[in-house]
């Protein structure tokens, strides 16, 4: 590091009880130009600046120390969506190497894990390209590896135009200009159906444990370069970059946030790292993935709930291991008729072949 030694954060560290332990790791001794590289994270027009989202992390802690004791939560005590009965949600971590496209792996990694949870399905293969979404999303409104880019915009391609499989195009670190993304990708793009920021840990916490992981962007200081393990709170150094990742947990008692990494499983724990609550803006905001539009054929399942309310042609059922969908609200003679098969469905408990267009349902087939 440029002006920090190791032997003297160490004794940082220690003077401040701060938790956490560091080495002289391969990050460390990068240039700062490559330790800039790795991270990516530009604040989008709404995202506030790197310092205003400290304050606000920093607000979010002190709201949540300030809770009673006997407060009630809504959400577990702690969780972590690699062990969910012995279950790993979460997709490997890969490595963005020497380009600012952090917000590409963050936003990807929430996506793949949100996936999983969609279709409760933990050794579901789902591999999408951080290049199609970088070196073409993002490289159509001027981004590159030097500059970055934010959540938002990604999140919004995203939804709008889809991202290809990974084997669509391959993620090398270094400016491209899309030029190797395969012909049919448009065929092979998957679709979010939205997504939301969640300001609150409670709001945080609630959707970690029930929906999937949330990616979340904080301020670099140079110390945490040398994290090696434990629960990093920034102790000394000068402020790198902003930089995006996944939260795939937390912990109440111990206070801090899981994060899956964008560095390969050589940084860190594996590939993760701990962060306490309120540290380095990291939980001013977190965005949330709201669905995968999936189309195709879901064979032999089970119809397990139903909803509907008083506005024209909309109507829910709630798919065994796939989640909510929508009926087709195309007109109201397939509107009905589905509604009526679906509801005869799931009171006699039959099995059913249903098939999807964006998440919405076309056509069944009672079993």
């Amino acid at each position: 590091m440029a002006n920090l030694s190791i032997l003297e954060l160490k004794k940082a560290i220690e003077k401040s009880n701060a938790g956490w332990r560091a080495e002289e790791t391969p990050f460390v001794k990068m240039s700062r130009d490559e330790q800039i590289r790795h991270l990516g994270y530009t604040p989008g027009p709404d995202d506030g600046s790197l310092e205003e989202q400290e304050r606000a992390a920093k607000m979010n802690l002190q709201a949540f120390l300030a809770m009673p004791p006997t407060a009630v939560a809504a959400y577990p005590n702690s969780f972590d969506l690699r062990n969910v009965g012995g279950s790993n949600f979460i997709t490997p971590v890969k490595h963005q190497g020497g380009c600012g496209s952090c917000v590409a792996f963050g936003t990807i990694a929430a996506v793949e894990g949100t996936m999983r949870k969609q279709r409760n399905n933990p050794s579901l293969a789902v591999d999408y390209s951080e290049a199609h979404l970088f070196y073409c999303h993002a490289r159509s409104e001027g981004r590159t590896c030097a500059n970055g880019w934010w959540s938002a915009n990604a999140l919004n391609k995203f939804r709008d135009i889809g991202v290809a499989d990974d084997s669509c195009y391959s993620y090398t670190a270094g400016d491209q200009n899309c030029s190797n993304l395969c012909s049919d990708w448009q065929s092979r793009a998957t679709k979010i159906t939205g997504w939301t920021r969640l300001t609150t840990p409670t709001e945080m916490k609630e959707w970690i444990s029930t929906r999937g992981p949330l990616e979340a962007c904080f301020r670099v200081y140079e110390d945490f370069y040398a994290y090696e393990d434990g629960i990093y709170k920034h102790v000394s150094g000068e402020d790198v970059g902003g930089h995006c990742v996944c939260c795939v947990g937390y912990n109440d008692s111990e206070k801090y946030w899981i994060m899956k990494n964008s560095w390969g499983t050589g940084f860190g724990e594996s590939g993760y790292f701990k962060i306490a609550y309120g540290e380095c803006g990291i939980d001013s905001w977190m965005d949330a993935i709201q669905g995968i539009a999936e189309t195709g054929w879901i064979r032999d399942t089970r119809i397990t709930g139903l909803w509907t309310n008083n506005s024209d042609r909309n109507a829910w059922v709630y798919v065994q291991n796939l989640g909510w969908r929508r009926i087709s609200s195309d007109n109201d003679n397939i509107h009905i008729d589905m509604l009526t098969q679906v509801t005869a469905a799931k009171a006699a408990g039959r099995r059913v072949d249903l098939y999807q267009e964006n998440s919405v349902i076309k056509q069944i087939y009672v079993l």
